[in-house]
């Protein structure tokens, strides 16, 4: 502990990633003795949810860093003071659970009249044509309101924001008398009597009454005419609604149904989140303005890795948070420009397992389905399975199974001693890959507790019996008589489900990789979440890799990639523009246009020069299809006559279909610039300099034997059981040592198992696991 008279005010910064299962919390302080010094950084683990102690894991989390960093004793409960604190930044999965366990909010959807079952009817896509059962996904919004609203072109121009337009009320025709002119230019017109009656004087106040305070608007042609639904959603906003979501706002495109679906995410989520933020800013000591508590300074992370702020922070923006903190987290740790070895990061948490690519920039998609709804809106590409340390642990009709079912944070796995299910820590405990000794003691009534292995075991011992019973059965196939005699052996039930998690984790890996034409064992593995360290080399052999890097802070890497996390800004405009000679000069002067505004913008946060940089889109598409793809022009794409979007199309589409239509005209359906405004200036020597350093100056040596710290039974496939595998402190481990497998590193929240054939390396910021010499010449 520190006097809190030494830590200068503003000046601790925390990022704290609330997963599903644990609550990750990073924080940075000066050092009272060396205040110009490197800065000194703390580490806080804790479970997601735990309401016998307390309401909200991340103020818990801050309470403690301040708690300990100040030296002064904060009861829970307590307001907290946020005068010593320089920022806090958040990533969390609340919206994400609504989403998935459908308990969003219950809103209205307000529709152009004509077009009520629209959302209900979709797209028309059958993912799943051949499940006997298919099931369409229901829709999100309780009611539906139809509106007399409708605009018609005057006159069709190649930009929809510069058409003109009149306005048409009803089915009849009648023209409103007062209002004809584009929709983007900022003058009122006469809007007679037309939606503003029918939300002000029946819909509204009915919705209101019956208990709706969420809406979700969506008009037909209001990316190019915008006016219908700001003026409804200004007359909803009076009559008391709390959230109201309009379609052309969140995304000005012109799929009608896209910008629905995803209107009605946001108006379904957005409230949940905000009563969720409500309550963490209600737990600091600063005056409320605008329903906020004013701290110092509050960012979020957005599902595409970017940062806002808590006025931009919506349910849309949200559903990736989590994941998308690790991915910024592996992709600033890891990557060398001069090296530019594709990194595979791998994050493998309590709840489930996150697998994403990094190749020197964000893989990002534009349209994602979450459980069976189809979002419009920037996120990580990200895979996601149900398989992480809480997933529970059956043996059903001969099979094992991992997951998808979870146990969470409440209860937890067995050994959390909350009389919770068999998962896969049960398993790792049993195989003598967790210590808990070295686990952290967060568990058990008084929150001190370790692990419960003889909670694990007694789970255990049923299954194990039930696998022997289920083999000894008389069979009819002839390979599965051969094998009616054979007793299986405790550790060979427990690892049985071990490698079944394995291959489930390594699947969505090859869909990333071999599935896009990417050799997946020319990756480098970048390894984090709590239980990464544990699967990490047997993952890499199912896969092929030969190179893993493990970051220091890799079970927390998704808190301390917020702190690396860069501020985004973007802006969109929607587009019917041909893509050739003759348009190319219009599509850069809006470019040119957008980056402007999106540079003008960053500016006012505080981001110019240098910390500023702006990546360029279009959405393209071949004309007669209605799929387009985000396309980016890369470096060797630009000549000296600009950007070649063609080029960088055929190359986008070719890679994702595998096939081209030639001679087919390209349309530009949006114009996208996108800013981000750096954070921080450089993390010193990539992990491979470091590499090369020890190696070229021989300082790469077996560690020490005096540096085992313990010695511990660990079960490992093919070897069996080693019971005096050596364990190392990974603080006591110095840059250059090599730990050869079979052996374990671990610290107070991390366990790293090194297989036999693999080899570990310390370096300053990284353990990297390699495949052992000897055995790369076999």
């Amino acid at each position: 502990m520190t006097s809190s008279g030494k830590i200068p005010d503003h000046s601790i910064r925390i990022c704290a990633d609330r997963g599903g299962t644990f609550c990750d919390v990073h924080a940075s302080y000066p050092d009272p003795e060396n205040p110009d010094g490197e800065r000194k950084e703390m580490v806080v683990k804790l479970l997601s949810q735990d309401p016998a102690n307390y309401k909200d894991a991340p103020i818990e989390g801050i309470r403690r860093v301040l708690e300990s960093v100040t030296g002064e004793k904060i009861p829970r409960g307590q307001v907290l003071k946020t005068d010593k604190l320089e920022y806090i930044r958040l990533s969390t999965t609340v919206a994400t659970n609504a989403l998935l366990e459908r308990k969003g909010t219950k809103h209205a959807l307000l529709i152009t009249k004509g077009f009520k079952d629209l959302l209900l009817i979709n797209n028309q896509s059958r993912p799943r044509i051949f499940d006997l059962n298919i099931r369409r996904p229901a829709v999100l919004y309780d009611t539906v309101v139809e509106i007399d609203e409708r605009v018609t072109l005057v006159g069709y121009t190649s930009d929809p924001r510069a058409e003109e337009h009149r306005v048409i009320f009803d089915e009849e025709g009648k023209v409103d008398k007062g209002y004809t002119g584009n929709g983007w230019d900022g003058v009122e017109g006469h809007y007679g009597e037309g939606p503003g009656e029918v939300v002000r004087g029946i819909s509204g106040e009915a919705l209101y009454t019956s208990g709706y305070r969420s809406l979700a608007i969506i008009f037909a042609h209001s990316y190019t005419y915008p006016h219908h639904e700001q003026l409804v959603g200004s007359l909803a906003r009076q009559i008391g609604f709390e959230h109201v979501s309009e379609s052309a706002q969140l995304i000005p495109m012109i799929k009608m149904v896209t910008r629905g679906v995803s209107a009605t995410a946001d108006a379904y989520l957005t409230p949940i989140l905000r009563r969720y933020l409500d309550g963490f800013f209600g737990g600091f000591d600063q005056q409320l303005r605008d329903g906020r508590v004013k701290i110092p300074r509050v960012e979020f992370m957005a599902s595409d890795g970017g940062l806002v702020d808590a006025e931009r922070f919506s349910g849309l923006k949200s559903i990736l948070s989590g994941p998308a903190g690790g991915v910024v987290g592996y992709a600033l740790t890891s990557w060398d420009e001069k090296e530019g070895r594709a990194i595979i990061g791998l994050d493998v948490g309590g709840t489930s397992t996150d697998v994403s690519r990094y190749a020197g920039r964000y893989e990002l998609v534009y349209e994602t389905t979450t459980a069976g709804v189809t979002i419009q809106s920037p996120q990580m590409d990200i895979n996601t399975v149900a398989a992480g340390g809480g997933s529970c642990l059956t043996f059903v009709n001969g099979l094992f199974r991992a997951g998808p079912e979870s146990a969470g944070a409440e209860p937890g796995p067995a050994c959390y001693r909350k009389g919770g299910p068999l998962a896969l820590t049960d398993a790792n405990l049993l195989l003598g890959r967790l210590i808990p000794d070295f686990f952290p003691k967060i568990f058990g009534k008084s929150e001190k507790e370790p692990l419960d292995e003889e909670a694990s075991r007694k789970a255990f011992e049923g299954v194990v019996k039930r696998v022997n019973e289920e083999y000894k059965k008389p069979s009819s196939t002839p390979k599965s008589n051969q094998n009616q005699d054979k007793e299986w052996t405790f550790d060979q039930v427990v690892y049985g489900f071990i490698k079944v998690a394995n291959e489930t984790m390594a699947r969505p890996i090859r869909a990333l990789t071999e599935a896009r034409g990417h050799a997946t064992g020319k990756h480098v593995l970048a390894s984090f979440g709590g239980a990464g360290g544990q699967h990490a080399c047997e993952i890499a052999e199912l896969l092929g890799i030969r190179l893993i890097l493990i970051h220091r802070y890799s079970s927390i890497l998704s808190a301390y990639g917020l702190a690396l996390a860069d501020r985004a800004f973007e802006k969109q405009e929607p587009s019917s523009l041909f893509y050739n000679s003759s348009t190319y000069p219009k599509i850069i002067s809006r470019l040119d246009k957008l980056e402007k505004d999106v540079t003008e913008e960053l500016a006012k946060q505080g981001f110019e020069g240098k910390k500023v940089t702006t990546e360029r889109m279009l959405n393209m598409r071949f004309e007669g299809t209605d799929t387009s793809l985000m396309v980016v022009v890369e470096e060797g794409e630009k000549t000296e006559a600009g950007e070649d979007f063609m080029k960088a199309f055929r190359r986008t589409y070719k890679n994702e279909f595998g096939f081209l239509l030639e001679g087919k005209t390209v349309v530009v359906d949006d114009i996208k610039v996108r800013g981000i405004g750096k954070t921080f200036d450089t993390l010193g020597d990539s992990v491979y300099t470091e590499l090369d350093r020890l190696a070229s100056a021989k300082s790469l040596r077996p560690v020490s034997k005096a540096k085992v710290a313990l010695t511990h039974p660990v079960y490992f496939d093919i070897i069996g059981r080693v019971p005096d595998t050596p364990v190392y402190r990974l603080e006591d481990l110095e840059i250059g040592e090599v730990v050869k497998g079979p052996g374990m590193v671990l610290d107070d929240t991390q366990t790293i198992v090194i297989v036999p054939g693999w080899r570990g390396v310390s370096c300053s910021r990284w353990v990297v696991l390699e495949k052992d010499e000897d055995d790369k010449k076999e």
